[in-house]
Order: structure tokens, then C-alpha cells, then sequence
């Protein structure tokens, strides 16, 4: 349809909320974005549940999941859905990787705890301390992630505590079964694009060798900084050890067995490569414990990480990227480094580097090290210049990014920060679609799943209240569909309105579409026609 610019502008986090006064994105000013819904043809796109290939329609979307399905073209099972099928058919237990872990002399379950069904989910955990017992393990570690990211701000408690009486409770017939360590998911262990390795190295000194404010338990550890810190939740929480009198309970050392329950690749590879690699030079690691290491998943089935693991990731074929490639169709992605690569690897159907270097460029904005509610604009100008340069060059057939920032800050649940941050990608987006009708190319303008456009917590519809009856930050992403606006000056193309309960992962054929490559027969249909 078109051998102009096809660009993609993923805004992330940003979806079609209630327009309630904490709706991040209906209250902020954007006067581009509401422009272009009111002129331009759109759509609502599922962008959560079983449209991502997540077990069911009460999950989250992602953006791994997100940028996986509007690059595959198709909807496949992910993580979660393997992972549960894994643990309910038995098939995670019978592997040798399963056989080798349960010898070591000490089992460490380390991941994030919590529901939230992103990274990992709690009933995972719990399958695996049940088959530990069963397997006869007679000594297991948990080193916790608290979440407040995925799920409420300060949920950990209702999951640590029933995790310590679970564990307290199998502490029985000579075994010995508790809490390690812990910290929150964005201080420790869960870096990713290797944008701030001391996370990773904070995660390695906890974990390994028992370095951290030391407590009797973990739940006394979270009410402890609780209470010292009013404003402190989860996904910041500091490094904690259990002690007791001998010392740390949990470093993890020779002989021993470590299994990463979390079965999402981005945030856990730096800790598999800080496990397995040899050299390594991210961070002054000492020495490295001789242990047993597996992953929930194979986080980069590319690069091997980890070289083991329980239950095989997705098989995605076919992808976009690939197609384009063949068609001999020149691309060019850019975000900033904390969505790089989900504009590289997951929409290349979780596949590090390129697919054809002659054909594709990729350009990475280092994103700022500092807590992005300080900072809501993060790199969102750095973005744009890049692709507009790029547009301007008339040398891509197909060019796609990601402005991170409605996601990024609307996890700090600040509402005031994240207003500014789609106030901030507004202002970028105008003149990204500047730069489009100059070229006389076609824009389509998306989400990969909505975050900022809900940022207070309901329960029932209901808006549950702190203490001083302040609204709770929502700091988890939503259920709400996201826009897909089309961006075309000739005025020839229209959206399908015919689809029943179209996503995202629909996308996949609109790009190869107004490319004009073909599009494979097993693809979602495209979401525009010629008018």
C-alpha cells in the first residue's frame, strides 16, 4: 500500500482507561494524542490475557508478551501458560535438570514473589518447595523478591507470611526449610539491558554471600523498613538477611543447587550470566560458588542462558522481522535501554541480534540511572531525535520504537510524575508524526499494554484508601485495551471494523500489509483497508 516510512510508535503503558481523575493518560494534557483520536481512524486493541497468550483474560499484559505478539503476527503461549501446564502434567519434575537440583546440598529458590503473573507467580514457588519435600530435599533456601511493581505497593507481606508458615510447617523429619534473604525487585538482582549492573551486584552480595541488614525473618524485615520509611514500598525495598546465631542463614555456596523460579527473560538474565559466565567482568564478583544453576525457562534461547532449565520457552517462528528481511525491506528500531530490547529482541520473537545486519539498524538511548518519578521524561527527546533523523534519511521501509515512559514512571504509582511523562510523550509524538507526513509515510500509533491510564488501587470498583484516607497508588499495569490510530495523510487507508475483539498481536500483518510483503496464511488479519 504504501513504499514510504511504515513507523511504529509503541507508546508504552499508556491504554484506554476510565477517565477517572487518576487516570494518568485522560488527564494529562495531549493535545496529540487527542488530535489524532478525534481525526484519525482507530481501534481498541486487546493487549492482555489470552490475546498475549497468557493463561486467561484476568492476567496483565506485559510488554515481553506485548512486543512479542505484535512481532510474531500470532498469538503464542507464553510463560506463565507453559509453565503451568509444566507443573500441573508433572513434566517439570521428571527432567534431569529437576534431578540434578534436588541433590545439591542445599536447594535455593530464588524470584520474585508475588502474583502478579509477569515475572513469575507464587503458586510456582509453592509447587516447587512441594516437590522439594517430596524429592526428599532436606534443605531449602527462598531468597525473595518483594514485587509492589506488578501487584500493590506493599503487598510482600501477603505473600511472605504464608511463605514462612508453608516453610515452617515442612521444617519437619530432619528438614530444614526457610527464608534466606530478600530485597525489592528495582534495588536488587533484577537489572535488565544491563542499564545498572550494581542492582545485580547488590542481588549477588545478598544472595551469595549473606551481605545485608540482618533480621529473625523476612516478615520482620519488611515491617521493620515499613515502618521506618512511610513512603518506601516493595520494589525498592533494601538487601535483607535472615541471621541467626551462627550468622546468615542462606549464602549460597559449593555443592549447592540454585533454581531462578522466574520464568520472564528480561530481568533475569544478568543474574544467570553472573552464575554462569566465565570471565566475568560486570562487577567484582569474587569467587563464584560451584553450584547446580537452572532457570524457570531458557531466558535468550540465542545466546544459551541459562544452559539449563525446567521448562522450554516459546517457539516463535516466522516473525515479522524475518519477513522483511527476506522482502529485502530496510528497518531501523530505537528506544531508550530500558525497552530497547523490546523493540529488538522480543519483537524478533526473543532473538538477540539482528536478523540480517545489512538490512537493520538499531540505535539504544542510554536510559539515566536515577528513580524515574524524578525524572519522567527520561530519554523520550533522545528517542525522537533519533528516529526523526532516521525518517529523514528516506532509507527505511519499516521503522518502529518505544517511548517507555508511561510505563517506567507509572510503576512509582506517582500519578503528578506520570501525568508529566505522557505529557512528555505527547509532545515527542507530534513531532514524530511531523516527520512522518513530511516523508508522506504511514504512522500507526499503539500501546503494548496500558499502565498509566489507572493509578490508584480498586477493589469492586472501589478506590481503596491509605490510612490518612489518601487514595492506594495502583503501581501494576492494567486490563485496559490500547488505541491503534492510523496516521496516513493520503487518506486511503481505514481501520477494519469487522474484527471481533481484535489485538495487537494483529499489527504483525498491518506492518508487512504497507510494506507490502505478504502476509503468512497463520497470521491475525491486518487491521486497516484501503478506503
Amino acid at each position: 500500500m504504501s513504499n514510504k516510512p511504515v513507523v511504529l510508535c509503541i507508546l508504552d503503558g499508556v491504554g484506554l482507561g476510565l477517565d477517572g481523575p487518576d487516570d494518568g493518560v485522560a488527564t494529562a494534557r495531549t493535545p496529540n494524542l487527542t488530535r489524532l483520536l478525534a481525526t484519525c481512524p482507530w481501534l481498541a486493541l486487546r493487549a492482555h490475557g489470552t490475546a498475549v497468550g497468557l493463561p486467561s483474560d484476568d492476567d496483565m499484559g506485559n510488554s515481553e508478551v506485548g512486543h512479542n505478539a505484535m512481532g510474531a503476527g500470532r498469538v503464542f503461549d507464553q510463560g506463565a501458560k507453559l509453565v503451568n501446564r509444566a507443573i500441573a502434567d508433572g513434566s517439570a519434575f521428571t527432567t534431569d535438570v529437576w534431578k540434578d537440583l534436588v541433590r545439591g546440598n542445599t536447594l535455593h529458590l530464588l524470584g520474585l514473589v508475588s502474583d502478579g503473573n509477569v515475572h513469575s507467580h507464587v503458586d510456582h514457588l509453592n509447587a516447587l518447595i512441594d516437590h522439594a519435600a517430596k524429592d526428599g530435599v532436606r534443605r531449602l533456601r527462598v531468597h525473595v523478591l518483594t514485587d509492589g511493581r506488578d501487584v500493590a505497593g506493599r503487598s510482600a507481606l501477603t505473600f511472605v507470611r504464608p511463605l514462612e508458615q508453608k516453610l515452617a510447617a515442612l521444617s519437619s523429619d530432619g528438614r530444614d526449610y526457610r527464608i534466606g534473604s530478600g530485597g525489592g525487585r528495582m534495588n536488587i538482582t533484577m537489572d535488565r539491558y544491563e542499564a545498572d549492573w550494581s542492582m545485580v551486584a547488590r542481588g549477588w552480595a545478598c544472595h551469595v554471600n549473606g551481605q545485608g541488614r540482618a533480621f529473625a525473618s523476612a516478615s520482620q524485615a519488611i515491617e521493620t523498613l515499613y515502618a521506618e520509611d512511610a513512603r518506601m514500598d516493595d520494589q525498592r525495598l533494601p538487601a535483607f538477611v535472615i541471621a541467626d546465631d551462627t550468622g546468615p542463614i542462606g549464602k549460597i555456596v559449593d555443592g549447592d543447587a540454585v533454581l531462578l523460579f522466574n520464568f520472564r527473560g528480561d530481568r533475569a538474565i544478568e543474574i544467570t550470566r553472573a552464575f554462569e559466565e566465565e570471565p566475568f567482568n560486570k562487577f567484582a564478583r569474587g569467587p563464584r560458588p560451584a553450584v547446580t544453576y537452572a532457570g524457570m525457562m531458557q531466558y535468550d534461547g540465542d545466546l544459551f542462558v541459562p544452559k539449563r532449565f525446567l521448562v522450554a520457552p516459546p517457539v516463535i517462528d516466522s516473525t515479522v522481522g524475518l519477513h522483511l528481511a527476506a522482502a529485502k525491506k530496510r528497518t531501523f528500531a530505537c528506544s531508550e535501554t530500558q525497552k530497547f530490547g523490546h523493540v529488538t529482541y522480543f519483537f524478533n520473537g526473543n532473538r538477540s541480534g539482528k536478523i540480517d545486519d545489512a538490512l537493520e539498524d538499531y540505535v539504544c538511548v542510554l536510559s539515566d540511572v536515577v528513580p524515574f518519578d524524578q525524572r519522567p521524561w527520561m530519554k523520550v527527546a533522545e528517542v525522537a531525535d533519533a528516529v526523526i533523523a532516521a525518517i529523514g534519511t528516506g532509507s527505511y521501509d519499516h521503522i518502529r520504537l518505544n517511548f517507555a515512559n508511561g510505563d517506567m514512571v507509572g510503576h512509582t504509582g506517582d500519578l503528578v510524575a506520570t501525568r508529566l511523562a505522557v505529557e512528555c510523550v505527547d509532545l515527542q509524538l507530534g513531532r514524530i508524526e511531523r516527520a512522518v507526513r513530511e516523508a508522506g509515510g504511514l504512522l500507526f500509533v499503539t500501546a503494548d499494554h496500558g499502565n498509566a491510564d489507572e493509578m490508584w488501587q480498586r477493589e469492586k470498583n472501589k478506590v481503596q484508601r491509605e490510612k490518612d484516607g489518601s487514595p492506594k497508588p495502583r503501581t501494576s499495569h492494567t486490563l485496559h485495551p490500547v488505541p491503534f490510530i492510523v496516521v496516513d495523510s493520503t487518506g486511503s487507508l481505514d481501520v477494519r471494523r469487522d474484527l471481533p475483539k481484535p489485538g495487537i498481536a494483529s499489527i504483525g500483518a498491518t506492518i508487512l500489509t504497507c510494506c507490502g510483503v505478504a502476509v503468512p496464511n497463520d497470521y491475525l488479519p491486518s487491521l486497516v483497508v484501503a478506503r
